[in-house]
């Protein structure tokens, strides 16, 4: 019996966990759905979207949105950050101010390269609202973060963007260099079925 009220108690708590992430499909995603979308691929239509949005990445404060999660001895000390893994979970919104509509989340991991001046990017941008709720796009790649414009190549997605692939161009709206703690506004053109 305490087992099952054990198992009962971690079910409800991931449930309640789960519950924002959770999401009407917009899209069937069982195995056999996504068989039978592939079968229907030779005759689906190629799509163009475009979408504008930002992240909020909080570095500061009791509730962070990224955190460091590995660097080496010497990056403590480096003005660079050369080796530094942090990890985000930061809120996609439909505007800069942070008390903006929330429509996904960012779920990151990137590391610094020698020079401090870029990042290795894997983004996937996770919708929760509207016509792409529950659907991803995964971005992967470099990122030189003192250039105005940074572009980067979208290499898939999931729900109404499977197959997707395109380009996500990044420019910091905001940085505080003390607390790290930055808002990006994310330009995406994605090509999808």
């Amino acid at each position: 019996m305490e087992k099952l009220c054990t198992f009962l108690t971690l079910y409800s708590l991931l449930h309640a966990i789960a519950m924002p992430i959770a999401h009407a499909k917009s899209i069937d995603e069982g195995p056999e759905a996504v068989q039978e979308w592939f079968k229907n691929l030779p005759n689906a239509k190629e799509k163009v979207t475009k979408l504008q949005f930002y992240f909020h990445d909080i570095v500061s404060g009791k509730n962070p949105s990224a955190i460091t999660v590995a660097q080496s001895n010497s990056s403590i000390n480096s003005p660079t950050m050369f080796g530094v893994i942090r990890m985000m979970d930061n809120a996609l919104t439909i505007g800069p101010e942070p008390n903006s509509k929330i429509i996904g989340r960012l779920k990151d991991l990137w590391c610094s390269f020698y020079g401090g001046n870029s990042l290795l990017m894997t983004l996937n941008f996770v919708f929760g609202h509207g016509k792409y709720n529950g659907s991803t796009l995964s971005v992967l790649g470099h990122n030189p973060i003192l250039h105005k414009y940074r572009e980067m190549p979208i290499v898939g997605g999931s729900g109404v963007f499977r197959l997707a692939r395109g380009i996500a161009t990044a420019s910091t709206v905001w940085f505080n260099v003390t607390s790290q703690d930055a808002v990006v506004e994310y330009n995406v053109i994605v090509l999808h079925y």
